[in-house]
């Protein structure tokens, strides 16, 4: 088991008719890797009632120190030196021959906490010190002061349409006017440009229909389904650290929407400016905690430049918290037009995708699919839900038989599920598309939280205006298959494969002292 958000001080866990209780030392809301959403109450229900509950390990108490791991290669015929601790806490290093050095104290950044398979969930401000929107202010605030042109960055906010949602649910507004005075009010404090990551995410979608061709067409060779999505960071984080090699063949290599963004700006982007990646402080707005872990990965770092794909990833809760540092409501900010160059954008409308608030990855594979394969014209979705709302079922039949069956999964109980059937060899589904958060990435962890109404209520109205947007079909974009030929050298290219698509990494487990036995 992998537990990582919590949000109370008691956590009651029921497995095989035991009870166990797991007292947190901090009533701050703990956020951490593969974090799970929502409430106490919520994740109490993400777990079958026949769950084994084994490798509870990821809690760190505040007394404890979280270390980093690191090799030290003795020179032969030398003894090692000594440590004094003086009255005040400070750390020396004796030598042989007497001399003292005051000894820094180690930083364990985000990098260092993926490597790791325990939480330091007692301190957050370490885990997310590098991705806040404070970071994003001190930016901002030196692109001011620095009297140098040359030593300012160019500012780049890339905008999720779940976040975009969920504040135009707080402020009652439409989602062409939260956009429009999203821009407004991100360039009003110094941002450059403002895009939409439903521009990038016609690239993930397109990839992943290619990438599940090539799967379905092996698989009597190599098993390689179902195909199990890889957008959600919270779910890899699991996948790696709890299943590691086992599960990881299964998932799609595809990068996330924030991801191609990152490449996208980071790379084209910076070109056609013609800087250097590290000249670009590029931030998104996610409605995700793990987003922030996401962007921190090695695997999306340039080492040439020392920069990352995604600087820093800042919360839909954390703009709230930015406009009432500025004395804002989104609702009094005068609404300027919409950036076009990477925006999904039509008569100044930002436009989005069919198939629900995730992204929509099964009903574009699954048309796709049906076309590709079976000359089948698929134009609705029929979903079948099973045991829950958050576990449903689409199916293909020709001829009386099922040539395709696909599900989504969300939320870590029927996640849960999902892997146990894999283990067994149970697994029929051709393609699952996998989500951490119960309802998807529209109840994320870092939406904005009801205030005096039902949570169930405003996760309604945000599907609700999340779906007014009128929606487009990514193989219909010219502006993307222009970007295809013209950053990327076509869409099967090296190029294409390197900016597009990633790896993952089993997650090696270490012994913290603090496993529970159940």
């Amino acid at each position: 088991m992998f537990l990582s958000r919590l949000y109370s001080n008691d956590y009651l866990l029921m497995s095989d008719n035991s009870v166990a209780s797991v007292t947190l030392a901090s009533q701050q809301k703990l956020t951490s890797v593969g974090s799970l959403c929502g409430s106490v109450a919520d994740m109490a229900s993400h777990f079958s009632g026949v769950l084994q509950l084994t490798d509870l390990d990821d809690f760190i108490g505040p007394s404890q120190d979280c270390i980093k791991p690191i090799k030290v290669e003795k020179k032969a015929g030398r003894s090692a030196a000594k440590i004094q601790i003086e009255d005040d806490g400070s750390y020396y290093q004796i030598n042989q021959d007497g001399a003292s050095q005051k000894l820094e104290k180690a930083k364990i950044t985000l990098n260092d906490c993926l490597a790791c398979s325990g939480c330091v969930t007692s301190a957050e401000t370490i885990l997310i010190s590098q991705q806040s929107h404070e970071e994003l202010y001190k930016i901002l605030k030196l692109n001011k002061q620095e009297e140098d042109s040359s030593q300012h960055k160019l500012v780049v906010v890339s905008l999720s349409p779940q976040s975009r949602a969920s504040l135009a649910a707080k402020f009652n507004l439409s989602i062409t006017d939260t956009a429009k005075k999203l821009t407004s009010f991100f360039k009003q404090i110094g941002v450059h440009h403002v895009f939409d990551t439903t521009f990038a995410r016609n690239f993930s979608l397109l990839e992943s229909q290619q990438e599940f061709i090539k799967r379905f067409k092996k698989q009597k060779e190599e098993k390689t389904l179902p195909m199990l999505a890889s957008a959600c960071p919270g779910w890899i984080c699991y996948a790696e650290k709890t299943h590691g090699s086992f599960i990881i063949p299964y998932i799609s290599s595809v990068k996330s929407p924030q991801q191609v963004m990152g490449s996208l700006v980071k790379k084209h982007f910076a070109q056609e400016m013609n800087l250097k990646p590290n000249q670009i402080y590029h931030v998104t707005v996610m409605p995700c905690y793990d987003k922030k872990l996401e962007a921190s990965r090695p695997d999306f770092y340039d080492s040439e430049y020392e920069t990352r794909d995604v600087d820093c990833v800042i919360t839909t809760g954390e703009v709230l918290r930015m406009l009432e540092q500025e004395g804002l409501s989104l609702s009094d900010v005068l609404p300027s037009p919409l950036d076009t160059l990477f925006s999904s954008v039509t008569e100044d409308e930002p436009l989005g995708h069919q198939g629900g608030g995730s992204g929509g990855y099964l009903e574009h594979i699954f048309k796709h699919a049906a076309q590709e394969l079976f000359g089948i014209q698929v134009d609705h979705i029929m979903y079948k839900p099973l045991k829950n709302k958050d576990f449903q079922e689409v199916t293909l039949e020709k001829d009386g038989q099922v040539v395709l069956q696909f599900a989504l999964a969300y939320g870590f109980r029927n996640i849960q599920n999902l892997v146990q059937k894999l283990k067994r060899g149970r697994c029929t589904y051709h393609y699952v598309e996998v989500m951490a958060c119960p309802s998807g990435c529209l109840n994320g962890g870092g939406q904005i939280k009801a205030g005096g109404e039902a949570s169930k209520d405003l996760l309604q109205r945000v599907e609700q205006l999340y779906e007014s947007v009128r929606t487009e079909h990514p193989e219909n974009s010219s502006q993307v298959q222009q970007l295809y030929e013209q950053w990327l050298g076509g869409n099967k290219s090296t190029r294409a494969e390197q900016a597009l698509h990633t790896q993952y990494h089993a997650v090696e487990k270490i012994n913290t002292g603090l496993n529970l036995k159940w």
